[in-house]
């Protein structure tokens, strides 16, 4: 895929079309711009994802599910994650989706200003980590990797590193740092995507009804 091969900023419709082999013109004739190529790319992505009916009792379930299946769709290619921060979701392909997210927002019972801004909450979430991902991926292969892995060649050396310096802070200046020297850097990208969802969930939790309703209480 010329995606993958250069990346978006070196992919040119020329090349797509030569891997079509079909002529510029030709590609045109279907696509107005590179703009247009790409949101269908994106759009393409959703094409076996059905979005679960919304069931009250398993809403962070859930969205765990939507978001780590979010984030492997937006990494089975090259820089899709910022093709996602580029388009928004409002074609007909996608409005289902983005329907489903709000449907599980709400009869969860989570109020409507808060189900109006968690899906992008989410989203850009999502989007951001994979980026970060990204990044890496092509610093491997500049680095002589084909970068096609998500493991970081030096991560583990970078990581024990940063750990050490942290350590190594003076305590009474950095306390807390030192404390958390161990934790702050981890190994899997996957653990550390599942605490950032863990930490919104439970946010988005905190504003449930009930949740208020015992905190008024309590008060």
């Amino acid at each position: 895929m010329v995606l993958d091969r250069h990346g978006l900023d070196g992919m040119s419709m020329r090349q797509v079309a030569a891997e079509l082999g079909v002529t510029v013109s030709a590609l045109y004739a279907h696509v107005s711009s590179k703009d247009d190529l790409l949101e269908l790319m994106y759009t393409r992505l959703f094409d076996d994802f059905e979005m679960p009916e919304a069931d009250p009792e398993r809403w962070q379930e859930q969205l765990l599910e939507f978001a780590r299946a979010g984030r492997q769709r937006l990494l089975s290619h090259r820089d899709m994650a910022r093709i996602s921060m580029a388009h928004v979701p409002f074609t007909a392909e996608l409005l289902p989706h983005v329907e489903g997210l709000l449907a599980i927002f709400r009869t969860a019972g989570l109020p409507d200003r808060i189900a109006a801004e968690a899906g992008d909450l989410i989203s850009t979430y999502i989007d951001g980590f994979v980026l970060e991902e990204g990044m890496w991926q092509d610093r491997a292969a500049q680095q002589g990797g084909d970068g096609s892995s998500l493991a970081r060649p030096d991560w583990r050396e970078m990581a024990d590193d940063m750990q050490n310096y942290f350590a190594s802070l003076p305590e009474a200046d950095f306390p807390h740092l030192r404390a958390l020297s161990g934790l702050m850097v981890t190994d899997s990208s996957d653990e550390r995507f599942d605490i950032g969802l863990q930490i919104i969930l439970r946010g988005l939790a905190s504003y449930l009804p009930d949740r208020e309703d015992r905190a008024t209480s309590d008060g």
